[in-house]
């Protein structure tokens, strides 16, 4: 069955993605949300200072990154470049189970690619936390993080982020403008994060996995490092990447608890949280 009008809504949202590089890590895919510049992707894609963003017609920007949340998973790169076609968004409160969704991104390489599914649910993922998800089973692969999860008329319904089991989830569109309407939060760890489910003791626990620490940062000092799994905070126990952004929030040493190496073993650091610093740049990496 054909959808009238389906070939030009999928060119849009193709020219509105580009292929984002940030060093020397594995390429991943943004959104044009504004057309004098801004684009939106994940945190885990833009993890440094700089990026370099191919557009649709083939052109190479540097990109600098302007705001970058690893606790949401987003960050805010600005290009110099005017007249862009920027995306239209949808109401992700208002997604229905069994609506048309489209994904957009670069997977492994193929700039471009779509494929398409159906919303399964809007909601908290059970074994990952409370966070809302968009659930989609459409069929992602390294290189879609960061690109956009739309729906049947073209408005971006959500980023998409990861995979769990058969579903794709992305951050839905109305938590990427509030991202963009209160900026970065006031507290800095330092660190990018994944969440997972740690086995220990006949049951999983959710964790969160550091993938990167950033130098000179809070979590640096710490003694922290990639491959740790963060569990909780002043002797709570994490069961969001939201229960971590709330203990940002206060004052006074942060008392974590994590695991490194041994999942029986748990491990305790105090870190001295630092003022969330806004990454800047102009220049090419």
């Amino acid at each position: 069955m054909s959808i009238p009008g389906f070939g030009e809504v999928a060119e849009q949202l193709r020219r509105s993605t580009v292929l984002i590089e940030a060093g020397d890590r594995a390429s991943g895919s943004g959104v044009i949300w504004g057309g004098d510049g801004l684009i939106v992707t994940n945190a885990h894609v833009a993890r440094g200072s700089h990026a370099r963003v191919q557009l649709w017609d083939g052109r190479e920007l540097a990109a600098g990154i302007t705001s970058r949340d690893p606790q949401l998973d987003l960050a805010a790169l600005r290009i110099s470049a005017n007249d862009l076609p920027q995306i239209s968004t949808a109401d992700s409160s208002k997604l229905r189970p069994g609506e048309l969704a489209i994904a957009i991104g670069n997977p492994l390489g193929f700039l471009g690619a779509l494929t398409t599914g159906v919303i399964h649910a809007v909601g908290p993922l059970g074994g990952i936390g409370s966070r809302t998800w968009v659930q989609a089973n459409v069929r992602l692969a390294p290189g879609n993080s960061g690109g956009p999860l739309a729906d049947a008329c073209g408005r971006v319904i959500g980023i998409n982020t990861m995979v769990a089991g058969r579903l794709a989830l992305a951050i839905p569109s109305n938590a990427v403008q509030q991202f963009l309407f209160a900026g970065p939060r006031a507290a800095w760890l330092g660190v990018t994060l994944d969440p997972v489910r740690v086995p220990r003791a006949n049951a999983h626990t959710f964790g969160l996995l550091i993938l990167e620490v950033e130098p000179g940062s809070p979590a640096a000092r710490a003694s922290l490092l990639p491959g740790d799994i963060l569990l909780g905070a002043q002797e709570h126990p994490f069961y969001s990447t939201r229960d971590l952004a709330r203990s940002l929030e206060r004052s006074g040493p942060l008392r974590l608890e994590f695991l490194r190496g041994d999942y029986e073993r748990v491990r305790r650091v105090a870190v001295e949280i630092g003022e969330h610093r806004i990454e800047r740049s102009s220049v090419a990496a």
